[in-house]
């Protein structure tokens, strides 16, 4: 997976010239499907809580189960793609989301929702990043950036569109349906997929590392699943054992890399300054983006007393916030360069979600949305600005590897984020001596995400203040920004999450 085109992606576009805006929606459909199952998800977990007769804070492993999946898998995806064929993983792909979702509206209680969004996490894993290979893989350089453009409108209408649609459904109808609309949109798209793409595979590399995927999918998954758990009641003990376990196949994989021609998380990476500071910086900002779409939800409806319907079209803000800066980002990073754009709009973008915590029934509901409009804009243009520069030092050698380890930990830490929001809300309620959540309790969780991702500040500070000069075209005599579809692609990574 890359997100520039290699002479691979430009050879299989020349032997197939199929029409680039054909193929940009087709992946943009399966990723609307994905992006509005999450959204929708996320305002209706308090009907969910009592239809499954537990707390609402238990929900978060909804989502956490989720992500966790995308986490374990993602790493494979591109050499999956590359051995057995983009479009015969992409369809397949698309068909186990749809199961999944079909599993997860059938449900009778939450454990084996949990099951079932595992799998269909299975599916999104493969769905979102070899969607995009495929499109990379089927338009000429020249037409990537008018690609980018018919997959990203439909990519970002899934998020503004879901919490209203969540709240409606979860209002005048039942919730089931958040999953079964996903049927008739995944099975046209298996079909279109069938009609309009066509095989293409890329080099392999090396030996398929399934030990290192067996680790790092157990290492990854004990580890949130142990913070998730760390947030419930009664469960010190389990908790402790599978961060425990996490920790200690976190190990095994990291001797287990140091020696396979072509681990399946590659580490190396790491030591490319440009995509490790990203790597860090951006996951401790995820934090934050990670907890949002948990906690303001549950406000809203718990703390505020709102519909699901009323605080779905509240939370759409931070989507509109998103879409409106998509025009601005190549000009603001050509006017400040990336260094200075990261540290400036990285302390503004975390103190605006900070400003959540202060969030009262009496506030005026069109000032949250302004807000929460703010927020959106700030954080989205921090993300379309890490996932661009991360790229800024990665031969073509290294892309497909590097895309998919950046991936990895994008999912991770957004996972992290709602396990540390739960686990907040959790220690605030046990403080305060409270049943359910109030609102001190969310303002309290707000505060120690925040408190985090301010922590990136350190990182942004440690890019190089020519760190993506190429790209953004800053500076004194610097070349018109020839690499700006890599800003395009880099934003759709973040947005489709």
């Amino acid at each position: 997976m890359s997100v520039s085109t290699s002479g691979a992606g430009i050879a299989a576009a020349s032997r197939a010239p199929r029409n680039f805006r054909t193929v940009a929606l087709i992946v943009a459909s399966a990723m609307f499907m994905e992006q509005l199952d999450a959204t929708i998800l996320a305002t209706a977990l308090p009907t969910m809580a009592r239809d499954f007769g537990v707390g609402a804070p238990a929900m978060s492993i909804a989502l956490t189960s989720y992500l966790i999946s995308l986490a374990v898998f993602i790493p494979a995806s591109g050499a999956m793609a590359d051995r057995w064929g983009s479009r015969t993983v992409f369809r397949a792909a698309i068909g186990v989301f749809v199961l999944g979702s079909i599993l997860c509206a059938l449900a009778p209680n939450l454990g084996l929702l949990v099951a079932a969004r595992l799998l269909q996490g299975l599916g999104g894993a493969m769905m979102m990043p070899v969607g995009r290979l495929v499109l990379l893989r089927s338009v000429e350089r020249r037409d990537l950036v008018s690609a980018m453009s018919w997959l990203l409108v439909p990519a970002l209408i899934g998020p503004i569109l879901g919490p209203p649609v969540g709240g409606l459904i979860v209002t005048y109808a039942d919730w089931r349906w958040i999953f079964y609309i996903n049927v008739p949109i995944g099975l046209l798209g298996m079909v279109l997929v069938t009609l309009f793409i066509d095989e293409t595979r890329g080099e392999v590399m090396g030996p398929f590392d399934r030990w290192g995927m067996v680790m790092s999918g157990i290492s990854l998954g004990s580890l949130l699943f142990g913070f998730e758990m760390a947030s419930r009641d009664g469960e010190g003990l389990t908790a402790l054992a599978l961060v425990a376990l996490g920790l200690v196949s976190g190990a095994l994989y990291l001797r287990h890399a140091r020696r396979h021609p072509a681990p399946i998380l590659d580490l190396s990476l790491m030591r490319v300054p440009s995509f490790g500071t990203s790597v860090i910086a951006g996951s401790l900002t995820r934090i934050t983006q990670g907890a949002q779409p948990f906690l303001l939800p549950l406000m809203m409806q718990l703390g505020f007393g709102l519909s699901a319907a009323t605080s779905g079209l509240i939370t759409i803000a931070t989507a509109i916030g998103s879409l409106a800066m998509k025009a601005l980002a190549p000009r603001l990073l050509r006017r400040f360069g990336f260094r200075d754009a990261l540290m400036a709009n990285g302390v503004a973008a975390v103190l605006l979600y900070g400003l959540c915590a202060f969030f009262r029934p009496d506030w005026p509901l069109p000032l949250i949305f302004g807000v929460l409009m703010v927020c959106g804009f700030s954080m989205s243009f921090q993300f379309t600005a890490y996932n661009t520069v991360a790229y800024d030092s990665i031969s073509n050698r290294q892309m497909s590897s590097a895309t998919s380890f950046y991936t990895t930990f994008q999912q991770l830490m957004l996972s992290l984020g709602i396990c540390v929001a739960a686990l907040a809300l959790h220690g605030s309620m046990q403080w305060r001596d409270h049943a359910t959540p109030q609102l001190a309790d969310f303002s309290a969780a707000f505060a120690v995400v925040v408190a985090i991702s301010l922590a990136a500040t350190i990182w942004n500070a440690r890019f190089a203040a020519d760190a993506g000069r190429e790209i953004s075209g800053h500076g004194e005599g610097a070349p018109e920004p020839a690499k700006a579809p890599a800003t395009e692609a880099a934003e759709s990574l973040d947005r489709v999450r």
